[in-house]
């Protein structure tokens, strides 16, 4: 399986979601793995697509009378949220959801983004009276915040966000007593590192939390495990950085430390090789438009012409720096955001 029994865990079969935490793997339902993890694959499930089901696939064959919560956590950026392959468009994803509320999919929908600038997948883009209530890890312009950094696996084990969300529904005997709002206050006090958001339908923030997560087969939860404390905390940009300096400090000899540093040194190279390309893209696509290259690079616009930015950042990835295999890449596409706000009309290859 994908983290598992990857080469690169320690422990094989074991995943842990907090430093010291017992084994969560065991029992998990693994539907869709590796290569199937799509963003077409997404839609396609959580639409109820017939194909997949005559196939034996899962997929959500939810009616009218149910209530669906959805949970997705990964990188993202403006008005996309990424996959191990490919991209989600933010108007790809509200238009599935309205199809779903038109085509009578679900009574009411509950979704959970952690992402870096995971408010934009639904400001602006989210109707308020379709019986959806959504939360995001942070805003359109903002990283999310990976933490907890285990030594032995030398990785974060979870996100700020969603720490808090999962942290705050183990704790409690009964989902039944705390409603979707008080969660996401909880939530957003106590994600200090991000500014969490609300969208959609508000008055649903009254149903309570069994609603949508479900009733507790298991109420009791060790109170050790929800006593640790929230150190280490990194943007999501920055973690490889982190990492990577992490196994400088922790060789013992000076033949592994240099051979550490080299590597440290080659991810650094190739950021600055990616900042510096698209420097010169930018300054190039200001010419074309008539905006200077700084304005380009330093402001921060509103996503609205979703568009013009969805073509621009699509030919990057065909063109420049295929995101999937680069997700660096994902911190420069506000500039596209920035070259579609900042003009009429944009027509042009990159």
């Amino acid at each position: 399986d994908d983290i598992a029994n990857d080469e690169e865990n320690p422990t094989p079969g074991v995943i842990i979601n907090k430093p010291g935490g017992r084994n969560v793997y065991p029992g998990v339902p693994k539907d869709y793995t590796k290569d199937d993890v799509t963003p077409e694959m997404f839609l396609r499930v959580l639409q109820g697509d017939k194909e997949l089901a005559s196939q034996g696939r899962k997929v959500i064959a939810s009616g009218p009378n149910d209530h669906v919560f959805v949970y997705f956590a990964d990188h993202g950026a403006p008005g996309i949220i990424a996959f191990p392959e490919g991209e989600l468009s933010a108007t790809k994803l509200n238009k599935a959801i309205v199809s779903m509320h038109e085509n009578k999919q679900y009574a009411k929908m509950v979704v959970y983004i952690e992402a870096c600038e995971s408010g934009s997948m639904f400001k602006g883009l989210l109707p308020e009276d379709i019986n959806v209530f959504a939360t995001t890890a942070s805003n359109d312009h903002e990283s999310s915040y990976a933490c907890y950094f285990d030594k032995e696996r030398k990785t974060f084990l979870g996100d700020v966000y969603s720490v808090k969300w999962l942290e705050d529904s183990d704790k409690r005997a009964s989902l039944k007593k705390e409603t979707l709002q008080k969660q996401f206050k909880i939530v957003k006090k106590e994600t200090n590192t991000s500014h969490v958001q609300e969208f959609g339908d508000q008055t649903m923030s009254k149903l309570p939390l069994s609603d949508f997560q479900g009733a507790k087969t298991n109420p009791n939860v060790m109170d050790g495990e929800l006593n640790v404390p929230m150190v280490d905390v990194v943007p999501g940009p920055d973690v490889p950085l982190d990492i990577g300096w992490r196994m400088v400090q922790a060789q013992v000899t000076d033949e592994q430390r240099r051979l550490f540093e080299m590597k440290f040194q080659a991810m650094v190279s190739g950021r600055e090789y990616m900042e510096e390309s698209i420097r010169q893209l930018i300054t190039m696509i200001g010419e074309l438009i008539n905006v200077d290259a700084y304005s380009l690079m330093s402001e921060r616009q509103d996503l609205t012409k979703h568009a013009c930015y969805e073509q621009l950042y699509k030919q990057f990835d065909a063109n420049c720096f295929r995101i999937s295999a680069h997700p660096f890449a994902l911190r420069f596409l506000y500039v596209f955001v920035n070259s579609c706000e900042m003009t009429e009309n944009l027509d042009f290859q990159l």
